[in-house]
């Protein structure tokens, strides 16, 4: 099993969990060829990660399985806009921590 942690990656981790729960459990093949048209932001960002996972345990991408793909908050950059009559609203930033491991796929028997 060998994992792969990408920091601070500049995406809401709500929208990053959305891909992150469908490729879990995919062989990784399957999964960076799925991730590759996949119009979502955050698939670029899961797909590195687990081609970086695979590279990590020295495996090749068919031979293995996303066991796990985590994406945690990280912490939230802060901003303010000008606003009428002097006033300012926030505008929050969030970042995320994503974390795939693989592991080797486990042969049926018949």
């Amino acid at each position: 099993m060998s994992k792969a942690i990408i920091k601070f990656v500049r995406l809401s981790p709500t929208k990053a969990r959305l891909i992150a729960r469908e490729v879990q459990g995919m062989n990784a093949e399957l999964a960076l060829a799925s991730l590759q048209f996949m119009p979502n932001r955050g698939a670029k960002f899961i797909a590195n990660a687990i081609s970086s996972a695979v590279a990590n345990g020295g495996f090749e991408p068919e031979e293995v399985v996303v066991s796990s793909c985590r994406v945690d908050a990280g912490p939230v950059l802060k901003r303010f806009r000008p606003r009428a009559r002097g006033t300012a609203s926030k505008i929050r930033k969030p970042t995320s921590h994503v974390m795939v491991e693989v592991s080797k796929a486990q042969k049926k028997e018949a």
